[in-house]
């Protein structure tokens, strides 16, 4: 049996961080769990601060269910070193190393106009950015090994 895992990112505008992954890798709010009909429901079966809020966090999901959960928290600690573990977002779509380059390019582009900025660029591999608190991801091609399981998925479906 595979383990399941989500991802948290520690932040100072949650809502803010929200808005950008939700574009950056087409992820939803995620619905709170059963029986709560709402976060603000859900949150006030812990004994939290009175000072916290439901937009103190934000939880996202894949819209189909796959892939990790993304968690976005509030902290009061600010961001003080480069990350440890990242987010690599992969561009899908088949083609030419040039043609694959240009699709990653593009998200890098549509990423910055989300509020993404751009670090470095590898030419023709990947492009380092950070999200709007600096939070360091890549923009890179989907793996060719990706691909064919994801055309093979599409092909069964």
């Amino acid at each position: 049996m595979t383990a399941t895992f989500d991802l948290t990112l520690d932040c100072a505008d949650a809502q803010l961080l929200a808005a950008f992954w939700k574009t950056a890798l087409g992820y939803i709010d995620e619905p709170p769990p059963a029986p709560y009909t709402t976060r603000e429901e859900w949150l006030a079966q812990f004994d939290l601060p009175e000072d916290d809020s439901a937009d103190d966090g934000a939880w996202l999901c894949a819209p189909d269910g796959t892939g990790p959960r993304l968690s976005i928290l509030k902290v009061p600690e600010p961001k003080t070193a480069k990350n440890r573990l990242h987010l690599d977002v992969r561009v899908p779509g088949h083609g030419t190393p040039a043609e694959r380059w240009a699709r990653v390019r593009a998200e890098s582009q549509r990423l910055v106009a989300a509020g993404g900025s751009v670090l470095e660029a590898f030419d023709g591999h990947h492009i380092v950015m950070a999200d709007p608190e600096g939070n360091e991801f890549c923009v890179a091609a989907a793996s060719a090994a990706r691909q064919r399981l994801d055309a093979g998925a599409e092909a069964a479906g």
